[in-house]
This record gives C-alpha cells, structure tokens and sequence, in this order.
C-alpha cells in the first residue's frame, strides 16, 4: 500500500487509483527519456539547444525552433529591414520539424529585434520564437519582437542562495511593476532599491515576484504569457532581474517564481497559438484548449515537445536567473477536464472520478521530479483549490511532490466570515476548525488574503471592515469606532491565521500594512489610468497615520514566528474555545497563543487552563505602538494558579492561568519557567 493511502483510510478505497496513476508517470517519464537512456535533467536541456545562442568559435549566432508544420521559416529583424530573404532562410534539418539558422555575428548584434516569417500550407504569418529570452515592446507601435541579448558586461551572480531549512516560509508576495508609489510602471532596479530593504526590514524571509514570464497585456496579472523565456521587459533587463535575486539572496531571502504552465495567451504573433500554423503543437483543439473562464489557451500536457518545452522552462529559470522555486499557478484547472469549475469537492471520489486529466498529473508529478533533482533545496508551492489528496506529499508516497501547497479555504473562510455574520456570530470553534482543517502529510501555507483578494471586484480584509472611513479617519487624532474595529479584527485575523500555519504564511505587498485601495492596472475602462496599480508607501511611513501601527504589528508577528526556527513543527495543542465569550487559547511549544473575538466584552482575571508555568507577554494586539490603546500591561509575569494533577517532562500538568483580555484583543505569552 502506497504510504498516501496508509496515511489516510478514506484513501485505502482509492489505492489501486493513486497505484494506476503513478505508473502512468513512470511510462511518461520512460517514454520521454527513451526507456531512462536520457537522464530528465537532460531532457529539460531544451533552452540550451532551441532559441537563439552565440557560438564564440565559430563567430556566428544559431537559431533552432520546432515547427513541425511549417513549410517554410525565414528571419526578419533590424538587421535586415524585416524583409524575407533567401540568405535569411531557416534550413529544415530533419523530419522532425527542426529548423535552424546560422549568422555571422557581423550580421546580427546585441539589441538587435527580431521574429520568424513562418510559411504553413494554408498561410503564412509572423512569430515570436518560442524560446526566445528577450522580448521587448516598441513603445510607439506597440509591436513586440524578440531582442537579441548578449551584453558584454553580463551580470554574474555573486551570493549563493539561501539553504533550505526548517524554519517557517514567510513569504512576501509582490508585483514588481506596481510596487512605486509614483503611477508608472516600476522596474527591477527600483525593486531592489526601494521596496526589497522594506521587506527585510519587516522579517519575511522569501519573496514572490508575480508577473515575470513576459505577457502582452499588463493587466492581465501575468497571467497571460506569451514569451515563456523571457523575463518581462517591462520591468527592466535580465541583468537587473538577476541582480535583484542575486540581492535578496545576500540578504539571506529565498525568491520564489509565480510560475504560470496551467494555460497561454491566445496572440498567435506574441504567443503560441497557430505557432506552425497548427493550434495542436501546443495546445489541444476544440474545447478542451479553451479555459472558458480565462479566455486562454490550455496546454496539452500529452504532447512530449509540451513536456519537453515545460520542464526546461523550469530548469531554465532556475539554472539561468537562480530562482529558489515556484509557486504553481491554476494546479486545479490543469488537474481536471473542467477544470476544477462547478464542482464542490466534497467527497473523496471527487477526486478519483475519472475526470482527471492524467497528462496533466503526470507533468506536475514529473517537474516536481526535475525541479528537486536540479536544485534539491528547491520550494514547490501548489495553487490548487480542489483539495486533491497528496499534491504536497513525496512523490515515492504517491503524492505529487510539491513541498507545500496554498490553504485557499481560509481568505475565502476570512472574507465570508467578514461579509456575511455580524461580529457577535463569529464563532472562535469555526475560525479554530478552517485554520486547522488541513492534511496532516502536507505542509501548507497559511494566508488571510494575497493578490486574489486584493483586485478590483473584491476587497482586502480591512477594507471591507472600515470601508470609506479608510480614506478619512486612519490618522490617530481621527480615527473612529469603524476605523477602531477594523485595525483590531486585522491584527487578530492575521494573528490567528500566521501563528496556526503547518509550513509557511503569505502576504501581498501592501496588505501588511491595510493598503486602503484596491488594485486596477491600466485599461479602457479607467482611462488607462496608473492611479490604483501602485502602492502607497508614505502611508505606512507616516507615524501619525493607524496604517503606519499595523505595519509595526506586521513586522512584530513576523519577526516572532521568524525567530522560533522549528515553528511550523510545534505541536499545536487547543486549550480553551468558549463560543459565548469568544475566546480562543492555544499553544505551540513554550508559547501560548490566547484570542478575544468578543466585539464589545472585555474579560477580568479570566481563567485558561494551559502548562503550568509562568508566562511573559511577546505580543499585544491591543499595544499603542500597534494602533490600540494599551489597556494591558505586558511588563507583567502571569504565573499559572496550582495545578489540581501532577504533570510530566512530556505532558506538563495544565493549570488556571488568569489573564485581562480586553475586547477584540490578541495575546502572544512565552513559558519561560515552572511554577
């Protein structure tokens, strides 16, 4: 028995399934390395044979492509007025569909724009090479073309990236185009600059950069990539892009990829689509490459020049830009021929009901595979609402073999809970169990919202607490009793949510301190307006401002947790749930963690049984320098009353520990000695 179904007896029924699906890995795997001749790590060798590449000793540039279908190919560019030319011909090199090109570097230069003139049997068009790894846009025309790019002072990285380790992943997701305050585009540079000594400052300790792979339109996210290769030009230079990772690493941060394989853009000039003239070199025909709800194209993970352009995908951002690992987008659309819309999931045979996408699986299983054998301290985040059983287990186990995966029912769980009870129907049994529902074999990151909940059509957290009085009452000497509440359920919320976390927490660039407005990039319908797609700085910086108070909470939560390196591996041991009073308690190792939901009741001397001890305050919600008003006094020791039995080294003995727990208010105690 597979150690997934060992694990899990709800499981067991589904054995042979989880049995089946691992063999069709292992034929895929077999099939793509040629029975093993071929190691995986050199399947994914791809980019260093296909796009464009500089041949120093025979003073010339080659370029290979597969396109199959094509009858003919030519090179156009700068260089040569973007004219077809015989002498600028594509040679077909076997049956295959190979097709390759060698120029003397006299001819063709850094900085130089090109694309393919692809001829097929039914027409002809141009195209962006697919393994292209520099794609800029002509900002008068709005024309993208691919660059050559080799400068002769080329960034070499100077830090080596941080080791892998047991302490918590906290995870600073970001967007680099909208990280200035200034309504522009912002680049890798001013990143670097400006934004990453912030995020150290605040204690995270790895960062998620959105929107790398490049995409034709800005708004979507970048999550419609055209240009797998290439590093958005938008934000500045490769070179910059690895000096920027090369930076994080020094200051000890992992830097994690948002890494889109689960669909394309449709542009078949910019992107994939109708690459050779046929939709089915990359994607599948008919409906099932259609993502009817992302007006995208889907991948057809059955194709072995799919997998093969994927996984080198992967081993090429890591061995190029030195990546950390990635965060997986859309993993439940590509695991079901639905993709994953309209179901419930709310039975195990959801998961093995023959609507899975086999191809699909196989692929994730086998980057996974190829990700952690090219850098075996390697992070693999999965982005999968569904729930499917074992994605973050081994993959020896039967799992999938990511390392964690995103626990997306709690922003959803945060946000309904905000939207639809009143204060006085929060329920600390319902928070404690969506905090907590999880499987035990895989680690998981913990969020109380990221970039989803922060875009037009949805609203943060705290935004959706005080509303309009966030654009008038956020100063100290103006704040209100929405402005009141609203910073106190923030802090509990990502208390609760950060300090209940299994591996890792996440946090979007802003949300630390309750960015007021929303997100909105650029579009017709706003006037192509720059004014949401940015990130007001000043405001946390301003002293006299509440925003300022809970970014000081937010680097207090999560230099704490940082510090605590076996964190995410404490037991965590419930202690007190009282849904009248509101209350919750738990705890972690030598630290007790004691919450007040209650919206207007305020408890005297009020009693939690826990480990016998004497506990000092780490953190308080309800502290001046957090936005509250200091009715606690953390320089207090509170000793735990006698115990009634005896305890143990393992099982200390619980006892009545008596605590003022002010309304809406959080406490963070350590244990620091016995009674």
């Amino acid at each position: 028995m597979t150690k997934l179904a060992a694990n899990d007896p709800w499981l067991k029924p589904y054995e042979e399934r989880i049995r089946r699906r691992m063999e069709f890995t292992h034929a895929r795997e077999r099939s793509i390395t040629q029975g093993g001749d071929i190691p995986l790590e050199q399947f994914a060798d791809g980019y260093l044979h296909y796009g464009l590449h500089h041949d120093k000793e025979k003073g010339c540039w080659i370029l290979r492509e597969f396109l199959p279908g094509a009858q003919s190919v030519h090179l156009i560019g700068s260089f040569n007025n973007w004219q077809t030319m015989s002498v600028w011909k594509l040679k077909r090199v076997d049956d295959y569909g190979n097709w390759e090109i060698c120029i003397s570097d006299k001819a063709m230069r850094h900085g130089d724009f090109y694309r393919l003139f692809v001829h097929w049997g039914y027409g002809s068009g141009e195209r962006i090479p697919a393994w292209a790894t520099r794609v800029v846009q002509d900002p008068s025309t709005g024309i993208f073309s691919a660059q050559v790019w080799a400068p002769e002072d080329s960034y070499t990285f100077r830090h080596a990236r941080p080791a892998r380790t047991e302490e918590p992943l906290m995870i600073y997701e970001c967007h680099i185009g909208m990280s200035s305050e200034e309504g522009k585009v912002s680049s890798y540079r001013e990143f670097q600059e400006k934004v990453l000594p912030r995020i150290i400052d605040l204690g995270y300790n790895a960062i998620q950069i959105m929107a790398i792979q490049e995409h034709p339109y800005y708004g979507s996210f970048g999550y419609h990539v055209s240009s797998f290769f290439a590093p958005s030009s938008r934000f500045g230079t490769p070179d910059e892009l690895k000096a920027l990772i090369d930076a994080a690493h020094a200051a000890g941060l992992k830097v994690i990829m948002d890494l889109v394989h689960s669909h394309a853009v449709r542009n078949e000039v910019e992107g994939l689509a109708c690459y050779d003239g046929s939709r089915t070199l990359f994607f599948h025909e008919g409906p099932r490459g259609d993502h009817p709800a992302w007006d995208s194209l889907c991948f057809d993970y059955g194709r072995n020049n799919v997998i093969h352009f994927l996984l080198s995908n992967c081993k090429y951002w890591l061995e190029v830009f030195q990546f950390d690992g990635f965060r997986f987008d859309g993993v439940s659309s590509m695991l079901y021929y639905n993709h994953g819309l309209g179901e419930c999931f709310t039975s195990y045979s959801d998961y093995f009901n023959g609507h899975q996408d086999a191809d699909a699986m196989a692929y994730l299983t086998l980057a996974n595979k190829l990700i952690h054998s090219v850098y075996p301290d390697a992070i693999t985040i999965a982005e999968e609402v569904s729930g499917m059983p074992g994605l973050a287990a081994p993959i020896e186990d039967g799992g999938f073999g990511f390392d964690y995966r995103l626990s997306m029912n709690i922003p959803d769980f945060w946000t309904k809970l905000i939207t639809d009870h009143p204060d006085e129907e929060w329920s600390p049994g319902a928070i404690w169990y969506e905090l907590t529902n999880r499987r035990e074999d895989e680690k998981t990151i913990s969020y109380a919202e990221s970039h989803d909940q922060a875009l037009v059509g949805d609203k943060t957290l705290i935004f959706r607490l005080a509303d309009a009085d966030m654009y008038w009452h956020m100063s100290r000497s103006s704040r209100t009793l929405s402005t009141d509440r609203a910073i106190a359920l923030d802090k509990l919320i990502r208390l609760a949510t950060a300090t209940t976390m299994n591996g890792g927490y996440l946090n979007f660039m802003g949300n630390e301190f309750g960015h007021p407005e929303w997100i909105d990039f650029p579009r017709e319908g706003n006037g192509w307006s720059y004014h949401y797609a940015r990130r007001q700085w000043s405001l946390a910086d301003n002293a006299d401002l509440l925003y300022h108070d809970l970014q000081e909470f937010d680097r207090a939560m999560v230099r704490f947790i940082d510090s605590v390196k076996t964190f995410p591996s404490l037991h965590i041991e419930q202690y007190h749930i009282h849904e009248e009073d509101k209350t919750l308690a738990f705890g972690r190792g030598d630290y007790l963690f004691v919450f007040n939901f209650h919206p207007t009741r305020s408890h005297v001397d009020y009693p939690i049984n826990v480990p016998e001890g004497a506990y000092t305050v780490v953190i308080d919600t309800d502290s001046k320098a957090f936005g509250g008003y200091g009715l606690i006094d953390d320089s207090l020791i509170y000793a735990t009353q006698p115990a009634e039995k005896a305890g143990t080294a393992a099982c200390p003995a619980l006892a009545p520990l008596r605590l003022y727990l002010p309304a809406r208010t959080a406490l963070v105690l350590k244990r620091t000695t016995n009674n």
